[in-house]
């Protein structure tokens, strides 16, 4: 099982992991303009999906911009999904106003589908825990990374190579 502290709090999580070599699970959250969008709905392509507490904090928004900016170098066959319990408003707002482009914002504010999916909720708090997944055009996940402190940054590094490596 996943252990996660935030700020040196430990915080549960689902009794649910996702594991390299895993099927991506099935979620619906919703994009900016309020449409639901499913693990099917993302196929196609290899998937990075970046997740965080909240785009309004320093981190995230860091994490938000840095991936941004290396979607830009990883080609069409490649799309980046930050995924938050922001509202859709406020991801919507946050993005122009940060002017990101190569990132796809989606909310998991609703119901916690994709939370639940991927064992990311940090229950006490309802939000997301720091994490990383990436999934192969065939729907298997190929990368994990659940941050154990969800102040820290992710391994930027690590993951756009376990990304590249899917596309070379």
């Amino acid at each position: 099982m996943v252990q996660v502290t935030f700020h040196e709090n430990p915080v549960t999580l689902p009794n649910k992991e996702v594991k390299v070599g895993d099927e991506i699970p099935n979620f619906t959250v919703l994009d900016n303009d309020l449409n639901p969008v499913t693990a099917q709905d993302t196929a196609g392509k290899v998937r990075l999906f970046t997740v965080s507490p909240s785009l309004d904090t320093s981190v995230c928004s860091v994490q938000a911009k840095r991936f941004s900016e290396e979607a830009s170098s990883l080609g069409d066959g490649v799309a980046v999904y930050y995924v938050t319990c922001d509202l859709p408003f406020a991801q919507k707002r946050w993005t122009e106003v940060n002017e990101v482009k190569n990132l796809i914002t989606l909310s998991d504010h609703r119901d916690l589908s994709f939370g639940e999916a991927f064992g990311v909720t940090m229950q006490e708090l309802r939000l997301l825990a720091r994490s990383i997944f990436v999934v192969d055009e065939n729907d298997k996940v190929t990368y994990v990374e659940y941050v154990p402190e969800g102040t820290n940054h992710p391994d930027y590094d690590k993951a756009i190579e376990a990304v590249k490596e899917l596309t070379k």
